[in-house]
């Protein structure tokens, strides 16, 4: 017991003392009030990406066309489902933080089916391929040729993404926390995607390629998540626009 002249004391292990209860009731509502303040006042401040998300609402989608695999795997697609038509060229991965070269090494330049969860954000569209043994079949019939078409050499100025995320499997941010999110997207095979702050041919989502049109060498995930200015040709692939980088004309902005 406490006599009146004695101030109560906190001990951890002891009952609180009933003169502290109320202050620490009232700190603590303080301290919530602030953190939720804060978080409001964080969030508002990000840049709106544009509507995207997965489309569970859609359900598992299921359409044919063909693999591409280089730079990195892109489903062109020649017979489409109710929600995802012909014509589309969807980014691929896997599950989690992964991306679909390995599982799709033997269909490159195929005609095959996929199953998985549609993504969307703007004029970006994805595919997270289920992991069952249905969810990737050789489709019957002839292949189609894609469609190819060179739009030239352009200097744009960007950020480079994972592909995944940005196709609506996140909500896109900024500082170190963001980039540690896609480079570890990146490096389970994500595709990497650039997004420019000025348009090509009515587009500001492009995937990355190497100026040989193969995959980027790793030394490039060091620039992930920053604003950064890049010349290249760009072409478009059936519907996805591709932007071969050379990435020795690489400047941090």
């Amino acid at each position: 017991m406490t006599s009146p002249t004695e101030k109560p004391f906190y001990v951890g292990y002891l009952p609180t003392p009933p003169g502290l209860k109320l202050f620490l009731l009232g700190v603590s509502a303080v301290l919530i009030g602030m953190f939720a303040g804060l978080a409001v006042i964080i969030g508002a401040g990000q840049d709106n990406p544009g509507e995207g998300s997965f489309r569970w609402d859609w359900g598992a989608q299921t359409v044919t066309g063909i693999v591409e695999l280089k730079p990195y795997p892109v489903l062109h697609v020649t017979k489409g489902s109710q929600k995802i038509p012909t014509g589309k060229s969807l980014l691929l991965s896997a599950g989690g933080k992964n991306g679909m070269q390995k599982r799709l090494a033997k269909f490159d330049g195929k005609s095959v089916s996929l199953k998985g969860i549609a993504l969307q954000r703007g004029d970006i569209d994805a595919m997270q391929v289920g992991g069952g043994k249905d969810s990737i079949k050789v489709a019957a019939g002839n292949v189609e040729k894609i469609d190819v078409k060179p739009l030239g050499r352009w200097r744009l100025k960007g950020e480079i993404c994972d592909g995944k995320c940005l196709a609506g499997a996140m909500r896109p941010s900024r500082g170190l926390a963001h980039r540690a999110c896609a480079n570890l997207c990146l490096i389970g095979g994500v595709p990497p995607v650039f997004v420019s702050s000025g348009q090509v041919d009515g587009s500001e989502f492009f995937l990355l390629a190497n100026k040989d049109g193969e995959p980027l060498p790793n030394k490039y995930l060091q620039h992930v998540a920053v604003y950064v200015q890049l010349d290249g040709d760009v072409e478009r692939r059936g519907r996805m626009l591709i932007f071969k980088v050379d990435l020795d004309s690489l400047k941090v902005l």
